[in-house]
């Protein structure tokens, strides 16, 4: 299992990486500066060539000239890479260049435009890639819409409980948005109107009314469950303990639990309440497991569990899968992205408001493996989809102003053209400086996260 994670990290990172330096690399030959180094990887040289040397194991020798050649290398810390390109102040630290008149391969002795360009190169291939991924996923496969604007359970003291909102009630439009899909329900509810109150027109009983619902009484935060599901929803046995009650009665990884004592399962707080109220007594299960569908009996212990992990839901109901054409599609993919860029700096903002925990928000590398492995386990699709939204991501943060970062690059590239000279080399690698000592504990920080959620 960690050497499956550990090499889809390592695939997923050497793409992105890849398509990124490849934006920096191909922008500045464009513009006629040279480039030094090409690395996979940041530290200590593994391999790489170059038309001087070619093939060669290890650094290279210290002052080696590449005489305006690039040398591709591959470098022994998989998380990151970079283009060393000739009169830039970079990660490197290199700085011998300062002590000789600019070149005109030299980003130094290049115009604004043209840094600017470099500079963001790497943003606008992530992005390509991005949408690339966002097109395909649309054009290829299409989108699955569930047939049902109706509420399905509703927990009892419950934020939706609370609002006013009851099981089978059927949402007709959401602040005067018609919707006929959950998918717009939950669009129009946490996409569009986000940080708004809500006006609802409801179905009840055959009844029409509106409801008001104020965003303060929705939770900020869906970890602990959704504030409403749709009909039609069952929870799935991801995995159980062997020789517990759930093993010896019958019970299977990927079984849909369907009702328990004769009630419908519709969520997983209620299927956890309903087992341990039974505990010390028989209980009869109705599961589906592929086409049949079981009636087993389960006697939950002492503790009121049975010894099962419950990981997701199936939908029980009609769907309907929708394909689009060429054009649309990249229509499609520029609106998913659009939302998905909304939806991250909505949870930045979150973050600093402390509305949401940072280890909440943010993965590093061990995160980043867990869900490529486990978006690889679903379909190459599926890792394909995570690939873009990685990409996308990746695109975000960089463009930031922070030092260190392509943003960071920008700010400086941006201040030396409104003041038509360059800064001081000390005020830049300064600036570099701290950018990194900065980035290096953010990713301390991160990685620590990421153990403590193991």
């Amino acid at each position: 299992m960690v050497l499956e994670q550990i090499f889809y990290f390592i695939i997923t990172i050497g793409i992105l990486v890849f398509v990124h330096e490849f934006g920096h690399f191909a922008a500045a030959k464009l513009s006629g500066m040279r480039v030094d180094a090409f690395a996979v990887g940041f530290g200590y040289r593994l391999f790489g060539y170059n038309k001087i040397s070619g093939f060669t194991l290890g650094e290279l020798p210290k002052g080696f000239d590449t005489e305006g050649f690039t040398d591709y290398r591959l470098c022994l810390l998989p998380i990151g890479g970079y283009v060393k390109i000739a009169g830039m102040v970079d990660e490197s630290g290199d700085v011998s260049f300062a002590n000789s008149e600019p070149k005109p391969w030299e980003f130094r002795s290049k115009s604004t435009s043209k840094k600017v360009f470099v500079i963001t190169a790497g943003v606008m291939m992530n992005l390509i890639l991005a949408l690339v991924v966002f097109w395909g996923n649309n054009y290829f496969i299409g989108k699955s819409y569930t047939c049902t604007t109706t509420i399905g359970y509703i927990e009892p003291g419950s934020p939706a409980d609370k609002a006013g909102l009851k099981e089978h009630d059927i949402i007709q439009t959401v602040n005067t948005v018609p919707v006929h899909y959950w998918e717009e329900v939950r669009n129009e509810m946490f996409i569009s109107n986000m940080g708004r109150d809500l006006d609802l027109t409801l179905l009840r009983d055959n009844k029409q009314f509106n409801l008001h619902i104020s965003r303060k009484a929705m939770p900020t935060d869906e970890a602990k469950g959704p504030f409403i599901i749709t009909e039609n929803l069952r929870p799935i046995v991801a995995d159980l303990v062997k020789k517990s009650p759930a093993d010896s009665a019958g019970l299977q990884a990927n079984d849909v639990l369907l009702s328990l004592n004769g009630v419908a399962l519709g969520s997983i707080p209620q299927t956890i309440a309903g087992i341990s109220a039974s505990k010390g007594q028989k209980a009869q299960l109705i599961v589906r497991r592929g086409s049949d569908t079981l009636n087993l009996a389960v006697v939950p212990g002492a503790d009121g569990k049975i010894g099962i992990m419950l990981g997701g839901y199936e939908f029980l109901g009609k769907t309907e899968r929708k394909t689009f054409s060429m054009f649309a599609s990249v229509g499609l993919g520029v609106t998913d992205m659009m939302k998905t860029v909304q939806l991250t700096f909505s949870m930045i903002y979150r973050v600093f408001t402390h509305d949401v925990a940072f280890g909440k928000a943010f993965g590093g590398p061990i995160k980043i493996a867990q869900f490529a492995a486990r978006s690889a386990d679903s379909g190459m699709a599926s890792f394909i989809m995570f690939l873009g939204l990685l990409s996308l991501s990746l695109a975000i943060l960089n463009i930031l102003p922070v030092p260190a970062l392509d943003g960071g690059h920008l700010v400086i590239i941006l201040i030396e053209g409104a003041l038509k000279r360059e800064l001081s080399l000390k005020v830049k690698i300064a600036f570099q400086n701290v950018g990194f000592a900065l980035l290096l504990l953010l990713m301390a920080f991160i990685i620590y996260n990421d153990v403590l959620s193991l």
